[in-house]
């Protein structure tokens, strides 16, 4: 139930964040696009270097 809640919740937060703070959420996003995109290069580099080191 609990679980529940938090969820609706959550996505009513994001609604609402979207709707009222649309510069504030497109910055969120990239961000986390960012930092998404520097894991994969960290582990791109990793695998690349194990196979050719």
């Amino acid at each position: 139930m609990l679980k529940k809640i938090l969820t609706w919740g959550g996505l009513a937060f994001l609604v609402f964040f979207v709707a009222y703070r649309p510069d504030e959420a497109g910055n969120v996003v990239s961000s986390l696009a960012g930092g998404i995109m520097d894991v994969a290069n960290g582990f791109a580099n990793f695998f690349t270097n194990l196979v050719t080191g």
